[in-house]
């Protein structure tokens, strides 16, 4: 990898949006009001990164008395909180400015739909600026840890993987990235390092620092 890279490929939540809390919090209620009473720290080790739809299909492996249209509901509940509460990871926008200066490029690619990252990206005032580069699991065939957002993201964008970054916050998501054969960096803000460093090229806590570490001065 050469640095600096021509591509920064972003995870959304936990990367760009602070939306993990909110949304792991509700989940924890959500299943607990279902039959599924699960610590904290338990739902992410187990959901975080993953898709919706694969809660789903774990949760009721484990117990959880979900209604067949459960999905729906929870995505119903999370928009309505996401809309009132997420604020933007500290120090995005000022980063975001730096790759501008670079001229370096990016795109965020999620494995939540693009219903989620309207609220979210919007209401963090990010939705403008990623206009046209915003890549859902729901563009692909398979989500993460499958690596096809980060590909169609980098072929949409006409740039070789090679020549791009990924950052993200979540095994899966970092698996995605190593597996599109990007170099991959783990966000550990809010992450246990431990989680991340075994997948990961390099890590990182501050979005500050970033910019740094792709050799933007």
């Amino acid at each position: 990898m050469t640095f600096p890279p021509k591509m920064v490929l972003f995870d959304c939540d936990g990367v760009l949006v602070d939306s993990e809390p909110v949304t792991n919090q509700l989940l924890q209620r959500n299943l607990a009001a279902r039959g599924l009473v699960m610590p904290y720290d338990k739902i992410i080790t187990l959901f975080v990164g993953g898709t919706i739809a694969g809660v789903a299909q774990q949760a009721a492996k484990m117990g959880a008395n979900l209604e067949p249209d459960w999905v729906d509901v929870l995505y119903a509940e999370m928009f309505e909180a996401l809309a009132k509460q997420v604020t933007p990871i500290p120090g995005v926008h000022d980063m975001l400015d730096r790759l501008d200066a670079a001229g370096i490029g990016y795109a965020v690619c999620s494995n939540g739909p693009h219903a989620k990252m309207d609220i979210t990206l919007r209401r963090c005032g990010l939705a403008e600026r990623l206009e046209n580069r915003i890549y859902s699991r729901e563009d692909v065939p398979t989500p993460k840890p499958a690596p096809d957002v980060y590909l169609l993201a980098a072929a949409r964008a006409d740039v070789a993987p090679a020549d791009c970054v990924v950052v993200e916050d979540s095994p899966s998501g970092a698996k995605a990235g190593k597996a599109a054969d990007i170099y991959t960096f783990g966000f550990v803000a809010d992450t246990d390092p431990a989680r991340l460093e075994p997948i990961c090229d390099a890590l990182f806590d501050d979005m500050a620092k970033f910019p740094a570490l792709l050799g933007i001065r």
